[in-house]
């Protein structure tokens, strides 16, 4: 019995360091983010943050996947310039990413799993950057610019972008999209040789 509990404790301590430990590096690649501007705005910036909770979430189950989008974006209130805003919509994009992720690998535990549920999340989280963005990011922004200077800056991209609601559909989903993809591409790459750290 007493083992039993033992090795019951050192799952749930090897659970909680491994979920502290991707959501530092979590939070350290949320500040190493940066703009692709011949893609979209500079004002919308490209971050991997998300790969550690996705390796979370595979790894050790969506909840974890969660617990680091949420411990990254409360460490990043720290030093947040939009007043908590945009780590609000880091974090439920983040959920939108790893939930389904990890559900589908939570039932499918093979490689198919897993690239189905990457790419499921990747899905997701694009179509809901586009409510998240209007109703949430950019009535913030409009507050200290104008929404037809916002506008202006992605037709500075694309001429014919006309209106919030298409700029966001044409560019922020795709490049959500893109963000998803990168971090699924990241996590299939350095997942294996991760593995022993992740689930020993």
């Amino acid at each position: 019995m007493s083992t039993a509990v033992s090795a019951t404790q050192r799952s749930r301590t090897h659970k909680i360091a491994v979920t502290a430990m991707l959501s530092a590096a979590a939070a350290v690649l949320m500040a190493l983010d940066f703009p692709i501007p011949f893609l979209i705005p500079p004002f919308v910036k490209m971050d991997f943050s998300e790969l550690p909770a996705l390796l979370a979430a595979f790894s050790l189950g969506p909840v974890s996947g969660v617990v680091v989008c949420l411990v990254k974006n409360l460490i990043h209130l720290t030093m947040s310039s939009t007043q908590g805003v945009g780590e609000l919509c880091n974090f439920l994009l983040g959920f939108c990413f790893v939930i389904p992720a990890g559900l589908i690998y939570r039932y499918r535990k093979t490689r198919t799993g897993a690239l189905a549920g990457a790419l499921a999340g990747a899905v997701v989280m694009a179509v809901c950057s586009i409510p998240v963005n209007y109703f949430i990011s950019y009535p913030f922004y409009t507050a200290f610019m104008p929404l037809d200077t916002i506008i202006a800056q992605y037709q500075e991209i694309l001429p014919s972008a006309n209106g919030l609601l298409g700029c966001l559909i044409i560019f922020n989903a795709p490049f959500t999209l893109l963000k998803g993809l990168l971090d699924m591409a990241l996590c299939f790459l350095i997942y294996k040789p991760l593995s022993p750290l992740l689930h020993k």
